[in-house]
């Protein structure tokens, strides 16, 4: 499946032509640097980034830097935080900056809460308010060989590869793909691993959302996947579970909270089983690689599904609650710009697919691929760099406001890209291309609270209740949301759905009943516990969205329950609220308040 990030093209080779020889098939990427034609360089470098480090300068520096963010708080003033360390690093003859882990860690305990947010590295990676942590299964085979004799044309990575120790779809240099190959792709070292890298960073990790990558997860052994989703919550929790049950009453009640579960997949493997299976883990959204909305270019690109098998798992998904990001791919075989835009337009409007979320991944051309041999021989070649800048503009203006664009292009290394996107930073160069024609963006991301105090430095003023209904997959969605309509800045969401009529979860059909896919509150990450009024999390719009949806669902959907699908961290915020566990879900029954306001009316 498509990931997160990632692509691959000579690969190893490719790489090592830089400074070796070519050596044949790599094996993929190691601890020490793909890229280095030697490691005495790269030794000296490390020895005096060690020196450095341990060097009383060094201390000195850091001790300065943290003086001088204390007076400059102290006096209210603002400062350069980026020019600070490189003078701070100058005054003390070093040879570069003082890290960013060592600075914080030496902020009394009275000023780090409130010089955090301007020392924070990354600030995008918890805009949101969330962690995103993402981690990767063991490298296995694509499960459609067995029908189609082979991978989807474009398809990079996996154990058959010239990248055989990478997952795929995946060519094992991707930051995710380095973070697990260090760890063996042991899941609870990804996870202690990552999470102890974005606090050194200076996030809150109170709350964190797993992303399962790496090939069709729901295609390995049930020993496997549940040794793999035990280990996620075991690593947030510190308790060695037997049992992915057992993972779960415990990650529930931990300190650093599971809010959610994604996991990638196909259409294939997003069947009953699999959804049912999903629940069980606490998974909360799923990932489907659709990449086109064409019989013939799935067909063509040997899929090994049919677009009818999209739009039937997403019905299936979407009646058991799941949120739905689809992964779709521009400017694959016979396709065209006209035939792209008209495919987009189909995927939107058509209420057989609307997904809640996109990923963009306008296709590339990588080494040991079918489509590398299509592109080698002339009978394949991608879109210009200003072709692929409009079409991503135009796909832009067409998404709905309830639907998110989490990523454009994968995290690829661009030595590993025979052709395709030549541009790292192909969303900006469409944002500002939508600007120079006038267009507007609605997807959520982009409007978001925390993005926008964050590149625009603009807060909200006036927010509103706003309520937006669509048909989609044979069930009625409503999308509510507080915005602030004047600056188009979105604070909080929530997804309500009346099932579709074959919803097979009992959970669901035994009763009348609505179900919540999603409750957002965003805005920068903060400690479960905590309470920062500049903040929007944890001020109130959640309770406000539940109760609209509550209403909702009893005096228009005619329900006589209201489900919630919830991360299992998120279990005691809506037991506040009046919810059970019911199965997977937390549930509330609505008779009860409807009888209490026929007794008090």
């Amino acid at each position: 499946m498509r990931p997160d990030n990632d692509d691959d093209d000579a690969g190893i080779v490719k790489i090592h032509n830089k400074n070796k020889s070519p050596k044949g098939r790599g094996k993929g990427p190691r601890t020490n640097s793909a890229n280095s034609g030697g490691n005495g360089g790269r030794s000296s470098g490390i020895n005096d980034l060690a020196a450095m480090h341990s060097s009383g300068n060094y201390a000195l520096a850091v001790s300065h830097i943290v003086q001088a963010l204390i007076a400059a708080h102290d006096a209210g003033e603002g400062l350069n935080f980026t020019a600070l360390k490189a003078k701070a690093a100058r005054s003390h003859k070093l040879p570069g900056v003082p890290r960013i882990t060592d600075i914080l860690s030496s902020i009394p305990s009275e000023y780090r809460s409130r010089l955090l947010p301007f020392l924070r590295q990354k600030p995008v990676r918890t805009a949101s308010g969330v962690a995103v942590v993402a981690v990767m299964s063991k490298p296995h085979r694509c499960p459609h060989i067995a029908m189609t004799g082979g991978v989807c044309v474009y398809c990079p990575g996996g154990p058959d590869s010239d990248f055989e120790y990478s997952t795929q779809a995946y060519t094992g240099y991707e930051p995710t793909s380095m973070r697990a190959i260090r760890a063996r792709y042991d899941p609870f070292g990804q996870v202690r691993g990552r999470v102890a890298q974005l606090r050194g960073l200076g996030h809150d990790v109170d709350k964190v959302e797993f992303i399962v990558m790496g090939g069709t997860f729901m295609s390995l052994d049930k020993a496997y996947k549940d040794y793999f989703i035990r280990n996620l919550h075991d690593a947030l929790s510190g308790h060695r579970s037997s049992s992915v049950e057992e993972a779960v009453r415990y990650s529930e009640h931990s300190t650093t909270k599971c809010i959610g579960i994604t996991i990638e997949t196909r259409p294939d493997y997003c069947l009953k089983p699999h959804l049912s299976e999903m629940l069980g883990y606490g998974c909360t959204r799923i990932e489907i690689g659709v990449q086109s909305v064409y019989e013939s270019v799935a067909r063509e690109t040997n899929r090994g599904h049919t677009v009818s098998a999209v739009a039937n798992s997403f019905r299936l998904a979407k009646d058991c609650g799941f949120k739905v990001v689809t992964h779709m791919m521009p400017d694959l075989p016979n396709t065209g710009l006209e035939r792209d835009l008209v495919g987009f337009e189909e995927f939107f409007e058509n209420p057989n697919f609307r997904p809640d979320g996109l990923k963009l991944y306008p296709t590339l051309v990588i080494r040991g691929t079918g489509l590398y041999e299509l592109w080698k021989t002339g009978r394949y070649v991608n879109y210009t760099p200003d072709e692929l800048v409009e079409l991503t503009a135009s796909v832009m203006a067409m998404v709905p406001p309830w639907t998110r664009v989490y990523r454009i292009q994968r995290d690829i290394p661009m030595p590993l890209v025979s052709s395709g996107v030549e541009h790292g930073n192909l969303r900006e160069l469409a944002l500002a291309r939508m600007r120079d024609l006038d267009l507007p963006c609605k997807d959520i991301r982009t409007r978001e609270v925390g993005m926008k105090q964050i590149q625009e430095s603009v807060s909200p003023d006036d927010v509103e209740l706003i309520r937006r209904d669509y048909v989609a997959n044979g069930g009625w969605e409503t999308f509510l949301s507080y915005e602030d309509p004047a600056k188009d800045i979105l604070i909080g969401l929530l997804r309500l759905r009346k099932a579709s009529s074959v919803a097979f979860r009992p959970e669901i059909s035994e009763v009348p009943s609505s179900i919540v896919r999603e409750l957002h509150v965003y805005g920068t990450a903060v400690a479960v516990s905590g309470r920062d009024p500049t903040r929007f999390q944890h001020q109130g719009f959640g309770m406000l969205l539940m109760e609209e949806a509550e209403r909702i669902a009893r005096e228009e959907h005619g329900s006589a329950k209201l489900l919630v699908i919830s991360g299992v961290g998120t279990r005691h915020y809506y037991r506040k609220m009046g919810y059970e566990l019911d199965g997977p879900y937390m549930s509330k029954s609505l008779c009860n308040i409807s009888a209490a306001m026929v007794s008090r009316g």
